[in-house]
C-alpha cells in the first residue's frame, strides 16, 4: 500500500508539473518550453514598447515601458502569446533636454525594431503585435508597419490601436478630478499607482507645472518643437489626484481589448494571404490583374 501511494504520488506530481501554464514572458521560457509556448500562442508575439523618458516629477523614466509590459502580461494571461522582454527603443527626440532620456539615432529605431522582427519570425514566430506605451512612438510605428511592404516576409506585422468605449470613457471622466492631460497626468499616473505603486512618488506631482506654456502659434503647421513650446517641463496635466482605483478602470479596459485584438490575430488567416498576393504583384507589376 506505501509503494502504491509513493507511485501514485509520483504520478500526480508528475501530472501537475505537465499541466502548468506556460509562462508568457519570452525571458522566463525554457529552450523547450518556447517550442510548445509557440505552438500555444499559435505563433503569436507581442512587443511591449515604450521609451526611457521623463515622467512629470513624479513618475519614473521607465513608466511607458512598465505600463505596456503589465497590460501586455495581462492580456496574455487571457488569451495566451509570447511576450517580449521591455522594450525601450523608440522615439523620444522631444525629451532629450531632460535627466536620464534614453534618444536613440532615427536609423538604429527602425534597424533594431526590423532586426528584433526577424529573429522573431526566425525562431518561428509569424505574427507579431506591437503594443505601444508612448504616444511619442504612434506616428513611426504606423511608419514601421507600412514599410512592412517594401519587401517579401513570411511573417506580419500587427499595431495594436486602442480605443476607450463610451461607457468606460464616462466613468473614467466621472472619476478624474482634473481637467487636463496628456503627459504623466491622473490617468497615466493612476495606471502606475496600480501596477507600480512603489515607484510613485504623488506627493512631487506639483513639483513641477504641467500646465501648457502655449509659446507657438501655427495654425494647420506641423513642427518638431510643438511638445516643447507646450510642455517644456515634460509634464502635461495635474497628477495629484491620482488613483489606483482610477488605474484600475482603466487598465482593465485596455486589457480586455487587448485580449480580443490577440485572439482576432491568432485567427486571421488573410493578412498572410494578401501579403503573399501582392509581394508577387510587386515583383511583376505589369502582370497584376484588375480585380473584379
Amino acid at each position: 500500500m506505501k509503494r502504491l501511494f509513493v507511485i501514485l504520488s509520483g504520478l500526480f506530481l508528475a501530472l501537475s508539473a505537465s499541466g502548468q501554464d506556460l509562462p508568457a514572458a519570452w525571458e522566463e521560457l525554457t529552450s523547450p518550453d518556447f517550442v510548445k509556448a509557440t505552438q500555444k500562442s499559435e505563433g503569436v508575439c507581442i512587443i511591449p514598447m515604450g521609451v526611457i523618458e521623463k515622467h512629470g516629477p513624479h513618475l519614473p523614466l521607465g513608466t511607458d515601458v512598465f505600463t505596456a509590459r503589465a497590460i501586455s502580461l495581462k492580456s496574455a494571461s487571457t488569451e495566451y502569446c509570447i511576450v517580449y522582454p521591455f522594450y525601450f527603443a523608440g522615439q523620444i527626440f522631444e525629451a532629450k533636454q531632460q535627466p536620464g532620456t534614453i534618444a536613440y539615432s532615427p536609423e538604429l529605431l527602425y534597424k533594431m525594431l526590423d532586426e528584433t522582427c526577424k529573429e522573431i519570425a526566425r525562431n518561428g514566430i509569424k505574427k507579431i503585435l506591437l503594443v505601444n506605451g508612448h504616444g511619442g512612438n504612434t506616428n513611426f510605428l504606423q511608419y514601421f508597419c507600412q514599410s512592412q511592404l517594401a519587401e517579401a516576409k513570411d511573417y506580419a506585422v500587427y499595431l495594436f490601436t486602442p480605443s476607450v468605449d463610451a461607457a468606460t470613457r464616462t466613468k473614467i471622466t466621472s472619476m478624474r478630478k482634473s481637467t487636463t492631460g496628456g503627459h504623466a497626468d491622473e490617468e497615466e499616473s493612476s495606471v502606475m499607482m496600480l501596477i507600480k505603486p512603489d515607484l510613485v512618488k504623488k506627493e512631487q506631482a506639483t513639483s513641477q507645472s504641467g500646465v501648457d506654456q502655449n509659446r507657438l502659434q501655427l495654425p494647420n503647421a506641423y513642427t518638431a518643437i510643438w511638445w516643447y513650446a507646450k510642455y517644456p517641463n515634460h509634464y502635461a496635466g495635474d497628477a495629484k489626484d491620482a488613483d489606483a482605483e482610477l488605474g484600475k478602470v482603466i487598465f482593465d479596459q485596455r486589457c480586455k481589448q487587448l485580449s480580443e485584438v490577440i485572439k482576432a490575430v491568432k485567427a486571421d488567416k488573410i493578412t498572410h494571404k494578401l501579403q503573399n498576393d501582392f509581394y508577387q504583384e510587386s515583383a511583376s507589376p505589369q502582370n497584376t490583374k484588375v480585380k473584379p
